[in-house]
């Protein structure tokens, strides 16, 4: 297979922001002592003066970024996933979600990609935290050229957003026609025999697992649902239908996450065989990215194993 360019989502934010710069002059930045890692430093080099390193102070930064919404600013905020929604979950909530001002949420260093830094910083809750609060709109990216797409998407929506970045460079699923639509799935691979829901990193790791499977005869449907909510649950619900089977991918925990909004959608309007591929109710640990992925189960191989699974209940009804 030929090799894809690779580039980390955060690289792509960075841009992108430093881009809108010059178009958008209520756009504001705002960063906890860590815009190197973000890649916030881009846009600070092109508009200082719209770019706010707030230190070591989450939760002051996002009341910060709340008070800026209020005065008619876009302020986007950034730290690692686990400071900016684990250590400010209620400044999240209480600031910005509930008055629903126009803050943008954008973590770096999601999941447990983050590697050799450990259990402690790897991220694995964020998506179950971000979607149960009402009026936050939550998306994930599946590589760079969809994040630059997702990020002026966002610019532009009025609300509350979390937008969820890795640290690890990542496989370019999509080419240059690409348009990202907020809310809507995007189908990468139809197929008749099951279908494979996934988001962010691994949505590249999904495709991988099709091919897995195409050499088995094995016919998979891929979808990116880069937009968990609001989710679109009339194509997850035709989806899963048509194939008769599913399952969600992600690089977080099967809790709460993409695998419980698709369950929660198959539930409620199409009963087919279903299991979540994520992270089991663990913590992660230190270890380099791959040997972490092959360690948690997030490899193409594991993937098609439990696709396989599900099509046997399937046709053992």
């Amino acid at each position: 297979m030929e090799e894809k360019k690779k580039i980390a989502t955060r690289e792509a934010y960075g841009k992108t922001l430093a881009e809108l710069a010059a178009t958008d002059k209520n756009l504001v930045v705002l960063d906890a002592d860590l815009s190197k890692s973000t890649k916030t430093a881009d846009f600070a080099a092109v508009a200082p003066e719209r770019f706010f390193n707030v230190g070591i102070a989450e939760q002051n930064m996002i009341g910060v970024a709340a008070g800026l919404a209020a005065c008619g600013k876009t302020p986007f905020v950034s730290s690692f996933a686990i400071f900016a929604v684990g250590r400010a979950f209620e400044q999240i909530r209480n600031s910005v979600a509930h008055p629903q001002l126009n803050v943008k949420i954008a973590a770096t260093h999601a999941g447990i990609t983050v590697g050799e830094d450990g259990g402690t910083h790897q991220s694995i809750e964020d998506i179950s935290l971000m979607r149960t609060l009402p009026n936050m709109t939550v998306v994930v990216p599946a590589d760079a050229i969809e994040t630059e797409q997702a990020v002026k998407a966002l610019a532009a929506y009025q609300g509350p957003a979390y937008l969820r970045l890795g640290r690890l460079a990542t496989p370019q699923i999509n080419d240059e026609n690409y348009q990202f639509k907020l809310g809507e799935t995007v189908l990468l691979r139809p197929g008749r025999d099951i279908a494979i829901f996934a988001c962010g990193m691994m949505v590249a790791v999904a495709l991988e697992a099709a091919e897995l499977l195409a050499q088995e005869s094995i016919s998979a449907t891929v979808i990116n649902v880069h937009t968990i909510k609001p989710l679109d649950i009339d194509a997850v619900v035709e989806s899963a239908g048509l194939c008769g089977a599913a399952i969600s991918v992600e690089e977080h925990s099967i809790y709460g996450g993409l695998g419980s909004a698709i369950a929660e959608a198959l539930a409620e309007n199409c009963s087919v065989p279903f299991a979540r591929v994520g992270i089991d109710d663990k913590f992660g640990q230190s270890g380099s990215p791959d040997a972490l992925l092959r360690a948690y189960g997030l490899t193409p191989t594991v993937i098609a194993t439990r696709a396989k699974a599900v099509i046997a209940r399937k046709n053992a009804k």
